[in-house]
């Protein structure tokens, strides 16, 4: 056979499955294509499928969409889909109406602080061996060079997990180790982090606090905490004494260099045996007996530190204690604020966001608002309006009304307005738009707010989009006599003219309410009235008695 003689069919098979794209709004048609190889007689010599998808993408798709409609067209257009397929079209279509986006802003994930790193003094020669796990425990019984040895050994083995197990059984090795740690804590902190460093390992699994409680390995922590904390006041007591003795000058350089050290080590015990709490507060009456013996206390004073990864987990446990009523008030009685404003805006990206996180908690005391002002919180905020968590605490701030007027000394509300204008979707984020309303309750930011194109952008999108909450930031915009009132003169006839459509009904009320504060002398009422032929309409009077049950 020559080869001209042979030809191709090609033919698509009709009733393929249905599905929806992944991250589009579109719908995913599969099917098959059939490909033969005819002979000279057009009988079939070969033939084989392969399967293909087409991908419908509906831009038009939006929630006050159509579905029926759309699903006719889609049909109808789309000849791989088969007639009596619609029913199966119009439920795609309603999940993909009503599907978040994924690129829709997530909240970030709770910041989990990092485990403990292997620190300096942690380095062995040999390899930890879990048979000889007797050895280890015979120089927890010698002097402190031997114990750390010990203790290091044991450590290396407690860092797996696959090892808990055989050691949970071993009494005579976990009670030398809290034996030593409960005498000897003050002799060395290498010692003592060691010891901590193992417990904290248990630590990290629920089943094993029981044996850290009855060893009270929790209590033991708080203690050494608290010592650790008075040390270091009194390591920069004394090196303040050496800085200003102009005599002394070269001590407090050795004394510096020594200081430093010592710093770095302290810091390693207090990360890890705070890391141990924190595990353990899971359980809320551990939490409870950590606030009986002054934990909030220890962890603010901790705040002055410079260590960003220590201060991650101390702004974590703050932030987990800070849920509990009486754990805030002891925040609001320290300088929690105070201190945590020093740390707003910080190049460390998870310690800025669990402060952020922490300072929101924090937001919903009324004190504890007006602290955050006071120590200049509210310009820094501004500067990370962009972030949903300071939008956040700003939220809350401006709805003090002593606070309002603040913001307008700020770069706030045009950052604020751009960020609605530049919002493609059609209901934007209710924190924003919120926080928009608040402020337009200022009569200097509503002005700044209608600076340039701001009340006619407002307007238009409002009376596009029909959204009650854009129109209540112009309501309040309304109510504020000056320059800006006057500016509605433009507008009268489009709110005139909702009010006698079968709009929604907050949308309506808020747009009456807009037109009851335009209280303008060269505004003839009478006409406005006859030419919008709101006389005549009934629902005026209702509508009326909605709005006083709104205001």
């Amino acid at each position: 056979m020559q080869a001209d003689d042979v030809r191709y069919l090609t033919r698509k098979v009709k009733g393929g499955s249905l599905d929806v794209h992944p991250t589009e709004k579109a719908l995913v048609v599969h099917y098959e294509v059939e490909a033969r190889i005819l002979g000279q007689t057009g009988d079939a010599m070969l033939g084989e499928r392969k399967s293909c998808q087409k991908i419908i993408r509906l831009k038009s798709l939006s929630p006050n969409t159509d579905i029926g409609s759309l699903a006719r067209k889609v049909v109808e257009e789309c000849r791989l889909i088969s007639p009596s397929k619609l029913p199966e079209v119009e439920q795609l279509l309603f999940y993909l109406q009503n599907r978040k986006s994924p690129t829709e802003k997530k909240e970030k994930k709770p910041i989990k602080p990092r485990d403990p790193t292997p620190f300096e003094g942690m380095e062995l020669d040999e390899e930890a061996n879990i048979n000889s796990i007797d050895d280890y425990v015979e120089l927890l019984y010698e002097d402190v060079p031997e114990k750390i040895r010990g203790a290091t050994l044991i450590l290396h083995l407690a860092r797996n997990p696959d090892n808990l197990e055989e050691l949970l059984q071993n009494e005579t090795a976990l009670g030398a180790l809290a034996r030593v740690l409960r005498e000897d804590w003050k002799q060395s902190v290498d010692l003592a982090t060691t010891i901590i460093y193992i417990f904290f390992c248990f630590s990290s699994f629920i089943q094993f606090h029981g044996l850290i409680t009855y060893y009270k390995i929790g209590a033991l922590c708080m203690n050494i905490i608290e010592h650790e904390l008075k040390r270091y006041d009194l390591w920069q007591e004394e090196l303040q004494k050496k800085k200003k003795n102009q005599n002394l000058k070269k001590e407090y350089e050795k004394a510096l260099k020594k200081y430093q050290g010592l710093l770095t080590k302290q810091e390693q015990l207090l990360r890890v045996a705070l890391y141990l709490l924190l595990n353990l507060s899971e359980d809320t009456r551990t939490e409870l007996k950590m606030r009986n013996k002054n934990i909030v206390h220890l962890l603010v004073k901790t705040l002055d530190r410079d260590n960003e990864e220590l201060l991650v987990l101390v702004v974590s446990f703050l932030k987990k204690l800070s849920i509990f009523l009486e754990n805030k008030n002891d925040m609001a009685d320290t300088d929690t604020v105070e201190k945590l404003a020093k740390l707003v805006p910080c190049e460390h990206e998870d310690l800025l966001n669990v402060t952020l996180r922490l300072l929101l908690n924090l937001s919903f005391d009324t004190g504890l608002r007006s602290k955050m002002v006071q120590v200049g919180l509210l310009p820094k905020l501004t500067t990370m309006l962009g972030k949903h968590l300071a939008m956040r605490i700003l939220y809350h701030i401006s709805m003090d009304d002593r606070f309002k007027s603040m913001f307008a000394y700020t770069d706030c509300i045009p950052q604020m307005m751009k960020m609605l204008f530049d919002c493609v979707e059609e209901r934007m984020d209710p924190e924003l738009i919120s926080f928009c309303i608040n402020l337009a309750a200022n009569k200097r930011n509503a002005q700044l707010i209608c600076e340039g194109n701001g009340l006619k952008m407002l307007m238009k999108r409002a009376l596009k989009l029909k959204d009650p909450l854009m129109m209540k930031v112009i309501r309040n915009v309304s109510q504020h006599d000056g320059p800006s009132k006057n500016l509605f003169i433009d507008y009268v006839g489009d709110l005139a003219a909702q009010i006698g459509q079968n709009e929604e009904e907050e949308f309506v009320i808020e747009c009456l309410g807009t037109l009851a504060n335009l209280t303008i002398p060269d505004l003839d009422w009478e006409l406005v009235l006859k030419e919008y032929n709101l006389v005549s309409i009934n629902k005026l009077t209702y509508y009326t008695k909605k709005r006083s049950c709104y205001s």
